[in-house]
């Protein structure tokens, strides 16, 4: 297989009409599919339909300390969803609080009580003239859009496979008191679908920032969405390495059971220190008098115990597994090879990401919108959705049937064929007479 970059002009142009007509073949066919967003497919969410017979009319509505989950009260979430999802976050329940469906909410609510009315006595965010955020790259766009509502700036820091540039990271945070934090998503990373490594889990603990407020968000979104059964990343666990190092109140874990049971309708949990959770606390009570309890119990009644949520998740792998083998199998098949392209093969999470030539990313994503393939925004996975090389596509096969995904995987590498050997005829000045 020759790659483009040795193609001479008269070939790149051979390609590029040859991509042209697979590709009219494919916009014939008036397809309507989506790879935008990483949403469960209706496979998946079946799954958990058992969730609506686990509580009925004549159900026990009463925890086991005897409360009435439908009455007011237990502000930071029943013991039972608590060790549930301490179990699945790894942490002990007493730093565990339970909030409503959605794991961003809570992420969003902990910036905006630190813009208010600051972090452990610290002077608000709000009130400071310059306040900084890293963003691993490519990272989460919904975390971007946080801070970028808020005005916080946002320093971009590469990501590698094994997590962040962390002498960067050190760098930064030690020089400048306005960084008060970085997104991190350290399981099966969106996009890439990376794991951080031991080494750089020590680091984030070990962190010395300038801020006495710098806080880790560290979303552990993926943390229990393996695709293999044996083949699985690990992770330490930063909170109780964060106590080791003598950092104990440096971080905020974020996870829910929105890609677990029903993303509308999951349970959401931060896991901190008690330091941390008795300021939160004290917040949090002039929000809410609790969140929705009932749908906690269900969740237990539904799982039983972690056990029960592992068993839950291989069935969810077995569906996403050969979706993710399939997409791997038609870029290798159409692209490896070509130099023109280079993707992700994860281990777990829900995404794969694909570098393009520089300059194609946007290009790419539009040819395949034409034909009727929805991808992820181009520069979306970077803040303020500028990626400066325009090389960055976000793959979700999670939600359109298989078969749907295998033509949409082929539409994408034939769009990516097409657009590469025009950029390259572009920069040869050849493109005139192509």
């Amino acid at each position: 297989m020759k790659l483009f970059t040795e193609m001479t002009a008269e070939e790149l142009r051979e390609e590029m009409n040859r991509a042209q007509a697979e590709y009219k073949k494919m916009q014939d066919m008036d397809l309507h599919l989506d790879m935008s967003r990483g949403k469960p497919c209706r496979d998946q969410l079946d799954l958990s339909m058992g969730m609506m017979d686990a509580l009925n009319s004549d159900a026990d509505m009463t925890c086991e300390d005897g409360f009435d989950c439908r009455n007011y009260g237990v502000l930071s979430g029943i013991q039972e969803a608590k060790v549930l999802l301490g179990d699945m976050m790894e942490n002990n329940p007493s730093n565990i609080l339970i909030y409503g469906n959605s794991s961003l909410n809570v992420m969003y609510d902990t910036i905006s009580r630190a813009m208010t009315h600051g972090i452990m006595g610290n002077t608000p965010w709000g009130k400071l003239d310059k306040v900084k955020f890293l963003c691993p790259v490519p990272g989460y766009d919904r975390h971007f859009t946080i801070t970028e509502h808020f005005g916080i700036e946002m320093i971009p820091v590469p990501m590698t496979p094994t997590g962040p540039d962390m002498d960067l990271v050190e760098k930064l945070v030690a020089e400048d008191e306005a960084i008060k934090g970085i997104w991190c998503v350290p399981k099966y990373s969106n996009p890439q679908g990376y794991s951080y490594s031991d080494e750089t889990v020590r680091r984030f603990a070990r962190l010395k920032p300038a801020a006495n407020d710098f806080r880790i968000f560290w979303d552990n979104a993926y943390g229990i969405h393996h695709l293999y059964d044996t083949d699985q990343d690990y992770l330490i666990e930063i909170l109780a390495e964060c106590k080791r190092a003598g950092n104990p109140d440096m971080v905020y874990k974020f996870a829910s059971t929105s890609k677990v049971t029903f993303p509308g309708s999951g349970i959401a949990a931060l896991a901190t220190s008690l330091n941390n959770l008795e300021e939160i606390k004290n917040q949090m009570m002039c929000q809410t008098i609790g969140y929705d309890k009932v749908n906690q119990l269900r969740h237990v009644r539904f799982f039983g115990d972690i056990h029960g949520m592992v068993e839950h998740m291989r069935k969810h792998a077995d569906i996403l597994r050969p979706k993710f083998e399939a997409v791997e199998a038609i870029f290798e098949e159409n692209l490896g090879g070509l130099g023109i392209g280079e993707w992700t093969n994860p281990k777990g999470g829900y995404f794969i990401t694909f570098d393009s030539l520089p300059g194609c990313a946007k290009r790419i994503v539009e040819k395949a919108r034409k034909a009727g393939v929805t991808l992820t925004k181009a520069g979306a996975t970077w803040p303020y959705g500028k990626d400066p090389q325009d090389t960055n596509i976000r793959i979700a096969p999670s939600y359109p049937p298989l078969e749907d995904l295998k033509m949409a995987a082929k539409l994408f590498t034939i769009c990516v064929r097409y657009i590469s050997a025009k950029k390259l005829l572009e920069e040869m000045g050849e493109l005139g007479q192509a």
